[in-house]
Formats: structure tokens, C-alpha cells, sequence
């Protein structure tokens, strides 16, 4: 699974695919155009993998287009409920707002990064602070979302846990996020699970619109 478009300012791409033998996918990843040029980023790893994984992860993203507009904690409260009686899943979620700022909040695996190119190369400005748990069966009292602010050509990175870790080795931020997102894919998936990576980033001024969910 390979998808990439424009909103506004922000160039987006997810790839993904199952775990080698199943049919489907529990990975998902989400891209909602939230209006005033701001864009809601989600990637979601229902718990195992097949088709229990697959509609945890279904719902999530259902509940998130449905309210896109709500503050990321009642966002994830929201995935919470829809998923009580499925296995849950690992929920990030990643706001891009037109000023130049991303808020973001993770329960579970889900790895997110802002990376940047320093003097010395690639460098990692910030990483989103992963709290315990599974949406859908234990969620955290307290959800709090972090803020950082990105510059045009900062790249956030959000991966599952079926790309390695060090995924972020010899990553080009000259080439296009589909470019990114693919040979992340094919060069770090790891073979025992299903596996999805999502960029996006500022590309300076307004561009074109493309496909948005």
C-alpha cells in the first residue's frame, strides 16, 4: 500500500504492508485535511496482526474522520471507546497547524520523529514521548499532548513497530516523502508483523491540493 498527495503546504506519503502470509493489514495510517490548512496525521497498529488487528485499527480511523476537529486527547479517548471490544491498538496521533507547529500525542508503540538536516548531517530535533498502554483496553488518566515547532524541510517520521528502529540510517530529505516512506518499507520492515511508515513535511510555499482522506 503506497499513498502520497499535497495539503496546503505539507507534502504527506504512508507506505505499508501486511505481514507476509495474511491477507490484511492492522497498520493504518491517516491523513485528514482539518481545514485552515491544518492536517491531522494518524498511524495506527491494531494489537497482532490479520483481521482482528485490522478492525481495531478500522475503527480508530473511522472515529478520527468523523471527529477530526477535536483536541487530540478527546480524539484519543474517542479511538478509546470505539475500540473496547476489539484487541486495541497503538494510536499516535500528529497535528500540523498553520503555524508552523506540530502537537502530538502517543499511547502505545508507535515511534514519531521531527527530522531535520543539521551542519553535521541528518539529525533528530524531537521525539514524541510514548506513553504506556493500549487503546481500546488501558488508557492513560493523564494524555498530553507535546508541541514543537518545524521548519519547511523538517520531516516527521511515524513508523509501527514492524520497522526496525534504525530506520532513520541514511534517510535522503532531498528526496520526495513517497521516495522516503518506500525504501523505509522495503529496506526495515521487519518480516514478523505487518508494517507502516508515514512522512510528512513543509515544503515553504502553498502548493497544489491533492487526494485527502
Amino acid at each position: 500500500m503506497h499513498e502520497d498527495g499535497f495539503i496546503g503546504r505539507i507534502e504527506w506519503a504512508v507506505a505499508g504492508r501486511a505481514l507476509p502470509g495474511q491477507r490484511v493489514s492492522g497498520d493504518r495510517g491517516v491523513v485528514l485535511d482539518t481545514g485552515g490548512g491544518t492536517v491531522l496525521f494518524a498511524v495506527l497498529d491494531g494489537l497482532g496482526h490479520g483481521a482482528a488487528a485490522a478492525d481495531a485499527a478500522d475503527r480508530a480511523a473511522q472515529v478520527l474522520a468523523e471527529n477530526r476537529a477535536e483536541p487530540l486527547d478527546v480524539l484519543m479517548v474517542l479511538c478509546h471507546r470505539a475500540m473496547a471490544d476489539t484487541r486495541g491498538a497503538a494510536v499516535s496521533l500528529a497535528l500540523f497547524d498553520p503555524s508552523d507547529t506540530v502537537r502530538w500525542l502517543g499511547v502505545g508503540n508507535v515511534e514519531s520523529q521531527v527530522l531535520a538536516m543539521g551542519p553535521v548531517g541528518l539529525t533528530v530535533r524531537a521525539t514524541v514521548l510514548l506513553t504506556a498502554g493500549i487503546v481500546g483496553y488501558r488508557l492513560p488518566q493523564n494524555l498530553q499532548s507535546q508541541t514543537i515547532h518545524v521548519r519547511p524541510g523538517d520531516l516527521l517520521l511515524m513508523s509501527t513497530d514492524g520497522i526496525v528502529s534504525d530506520s532513520t540510517d541514511g534517510i535522503d530529505l532531498s528526496k520526495s516523502t513517497a521516495e522516503i516512506t518506500a525504501d523505509i518499507l522495503a529496506k526495515h520492515a521487519k518480516d514478523t508483523d505487518d508494517a507502516l511508515v508515514l512522512a510528512a513535511r513543509h515544503r515553504g510555499p502553498a502548493q497544489h491540493n491533492g487526494p485527502a482522506t
